[in-house]
């Protein structure tokens, strides 16, 4: 028959002989021990105990096959035997159809059996009549009940009841909120399973296998998990040569399918088939987020010195030197002095990138930014003073600064700290917050400054580099932190999310409850002891000279 001559109907018809019925060789197998596999049994099993069930499974092991035999079961059995509709989610309107022509083929197959019961499964169970019970997208039972298939939205669950199916739940666009709407089921007897493959660790299907795990969703939740070797352990392939063998297809040996399915998966062979998720493959701020807070008008400047610089005379560093301080010096002549300002400041010297940033908070607390810089292959001292220069610049409207002050990033934040004073604590003086970086740092600093882009409450320059490393940022065992991996720009030169990390600095000194400072640097006026002064005389002498000086980070302004 061919294929461009089909009505519609004709095509109904041959779709639903290929896909609504079981298939021959399963049927006709007498020796095959089980329709079902022992991992598919056991799903059915959890099902039948539990009314919330999660199954973190590998994929293409037939899974969904077994799930569409219980919603049969379910929807075909009668109210006082526990029946109730069976209500599929997918994703996509393939999975809805496929899982409908799965279940009609089970409840075309269950017919002998209902019968010899006496029992039915469709009003008419005649040869060939069955089939006027099955829809697009919906199959009614005699039992009253019905398997039917509904949009991946909240509200399609609003005033049902019955069994729910979440089919490959990890890429539900509305996972959280479909869980809500399915949670109310269950108080008036319905059950939930919600099945699917991984999608990182930190994509609300993992998190919700967690809470289970944990007991968080109480002693009537369970987890079944199956992965691909538990699933070839329990006899799929042998299954699946059956089916080939069948068909009169090449069946490869045991061990050859085997490594064509791992070959197939590549990398990401142990989250597809191991149940393994991807460390940092949760998305934490997207790039159409990103670009929309990307609305400031924030000069990007670059610094790179060559290998050899520090091996060349003075007067050469310093003609290396000068465009770069030129320009910085322009553009700090042009800040704005009334709002005030925060800065972040991520240091490198040799793999990584340094980076600044400088957020001037609005009057309505808008972080917008004002500047940034980044430095390559540039020495402590040259950072040092492009960093003293830009706080200089701000020096009276200047709230805190936060340094990265891991590794060589101390000596950086103490050397400005000697300058603009090192705060030690919150509740302590001082511009200069030197922050050596922590699981506790990141889980309680960073999601504040995804809250600023989430509302609309910071602006940043336009920079491809910077969106980059912005969505560089993952969300790793539930914190959001730059994983290690280093990638290439656009250039092929090594980046590290280094701007991300800048920023987060800066939008942190800018939250901060900074105490107002008056520090002047200790030495330049203070008198020494001369030889053969007694105390008596050198305190006279301090006295008369006017010696004293604010200790270090003493003074009152308040801000923010």
């Amino acid at each position: 028959m061919n294929a461009e001559t089909l009505t519609e109907a004709e095509w109904d018809e041959l779709r639903a002989e290929s896909r609504q019925n079981l298939p021959n060789a399963i049927a006709e197998a007498d020796s095959l021990p089980a329709v079902l596999l022992s991992y598919q049994a056991q799903l059915l099993a959890a099902t039948a105990s539990y009314q919330f069930v999660v199954c973190e499974k590998s994929r293409r092991i037939g899974m969904t096959w077994a799930v569409a035999a219980d919603a049969v079961l379910t929807a075909g059995t009668q109210r006082q035997a526990g029946g109730m509709d069976t209500l599929y989610i997918g994703f996509n309107l393939d999975m809805a159809r496929e899982f409908i022509d799965t279940a009609a083929m089970w409840a075309k197959a269950f017919i002998p059996a209902a019968s010899g019961v006496e029992e039915f499964l469709f009003t008419d169970q005649k040869d060939g009549e069955a089939d006027q019970h099955i829809n697009a997208f919906r199959i009614r039972f005699a039992s009253g009940f019905e398997i039917v298939a509904l949009t991946s939205k909240p509200r399609s669950l609003r005033g049902r009841q019955g069994y729910v199916i979440f089919d490959e739940a990890a890429f539900h666009d509305e996972l959280d909120e479909m869980l809500k709407a399915a949670n109310a089921l269950l108080m008036w007897g319905g059950k939930v399973l919600v099945i699917s493959t991984h999608d990182g660790d930190a994509n609300a299907f993992n998190v919700l296998v967690k809470q289970v795990q944990s007991g968080e969703r109480g002693d009537t939740a369970s987890v079944v998990r199956v992965t691909f070797n538990d699933a070839v352990d329990a006899g799929l392939y042998e299954r699946i040569a059956l089916i080939l063998g069948a068909q009169g297809r090449d069946v490869p040996t045991r061990d050859e399918w085997i490594d064509s399915i791992h070959k197939v998966y590549g990398d990401d062979a142990d989250e597809e088939l191991h149940c393994i998720p991807k460390a940092g493959t949760g998305a934490w701020l997207t790039a159409p987020l990103i670009e929309a807070r990307m609305t400031a008008d924030a000069p990007v400047l670059s610094l790179e010195l060559p290998d050899n610089y520090l091996h060349l005379p003075r007067d050469a560093q310093s003609d290396l030197m000068r465009p770069f301080m030129i320009e910085l010096s322009a553009l700090l002549e042009t800040l704005d002095q009334k709002p005030h300002y925060a800065l972040g400041f991520d240091f490198a010297r040799v793999a990584d990138l340094s980076c600044l940033s400088l957020l001037a908070i609005e009057k309505n607390l808008r972080r917008r930014e004002a500047l940034s810089i980044e430095m390559r292959k540039v020495p402590g001292d040259e950072q040092k003073a492009i960093v003293g220069d830009v706080m200089d610049a701000v020096r009276e409207r200047l709230l805190g600064a936060a340094f990265d002050a891991t590794g060589m990033g101390w000596t950086v934040a103490e050397d400005m700290g000697r300058r603009f004073g090192l705060r030690e604590s919150e509740d302590t003086p001082g511009l200069v917050w030197a922050i050596k970086f922590s699981q506790d740092w990141y889980r309680m600093h960073m999601p504040p400054l995804k809250t600023a882009f989430e509302d609309d409450m910071i602006a940043i320059g336009r920079d491809a580099d910077h969106l980059t490393d912005l969505r560089k940022v993952k969300t790793i065992r539930g914190i959001p932190r730059v994983p290690d991996l280093r990638e290439s720009d656009a250039k092929g030169k090594k980046r590290h999310g280094d701007y991300a990390i800048a920023l987060a600095l800066a939008h942190f000194a800018s939250r901060m409850r900074w105490v107002e400072y008056d520090y002047r640097p200790v030495g330049d006026k203070r008198r020494e002891p001369a030889v053969g002064d007694t105390a008596e005389e050198w305190d006279a002498k301090q006295k008369s000279s006017g010696w004293w000086r604010t200790p270090l980070g003493a003074g009152l302004r308040g801000g923010l």
